[in-house]
């Protein structure tokens, strides 16, 4: 009997030692920034109820949203939908997560594996921007590669994203890496400039060829 007693005790040594392993590889691996925010993957049409529920438990939430026209009953309405379908965003601890977990609507948090990962600043900002500008945005597919360019003038000036031209317009593309989606705008064309993206465009550029021909007339 005592030495029944005894594998028990020795058993329970063994789970209670792993579980605290797992909780610390998690808090280890786990990006703690209070101050960024995470992409929720929630259930399909749950964007606006789930962010008004995160809202109300003191979170700080973001669902970005455009107007697009739809057919209902033969007549064309403008209705307002989610930026990133399935998708809001939120700032939260990432070590307290549970309190966002279990809020109806919820499927997990974005991230690798079991450990969330925030979203860049840079895009959130970008899509923040793009959103509250008042412009027209719409869902685009997602972009990785492309002309690098910049807004230099009005609200949005400084603004970075990919130029493309679609149906006659022209439009900056902005691209959420984690997610993988991405949000166009239209823009007009003279008020974009291009980055250089590399050593040879830096090289090929206006400025720089003016400036080696100056150092071969020397």
């Amino acid at each position: 009997m005592r030495g029944c007693l005894s594998w028990v005790w020795q058993f329970f040594l063994l789970i209670s030692a792993t579980v605290d392993h797992e909780e610390s590889f998690d808090q280890m691996n786990t990006e703690h920034n209070e101050g960024a925010w995470y992409a929720l993957q929630v259930r399909t049409r749950w964007e606006t109820s789930t962010t008004t529920l995160l809202s109300g438990k003191g979170y700080q939430t973001f669902l970005p949203t455009f107007k697009t026209e739809r057919l209902w009953r033969g007549k064309s309405q403008e209705v307002t939908a989610p930026l990133f379908p399935g998708y809001v965003f939120c700032q939260f601890d990432p070590h307290s997560r549970l309190p966002v977990l279990v809020t109806p609507g919820v499927i997990a948090v974005v991230g690798r594996g079991r450990v969330p990962v925030p979203v860049e600043d840079t895009e959130m900002e970008a899509i923040q921007r793009m959103v509250f500008s008042g412009f027209r945005t719409e869902p685009w597919p997602y972009l990785e590669v492309g002309q690098q360019v910049r807004i230099d003038e009005g609200a949005l000036s400084g603004l970075q994203g990919i130029l493309l031209s679609f149906k006659g317009t022209r439009r900056i593309v902005v691209s959420v890496s984690l997610l993988r989606r991405s949000v166009a705008l239209e823009i007009d064309r003279s008020s974009v400039s291009a980055i250089a993206s590399s050593l040879t465009d830096i090289f090929q550029s206006p400025a720089a060829e003016a400036a080696l021909h100056e150092v071969a007339l020397a």
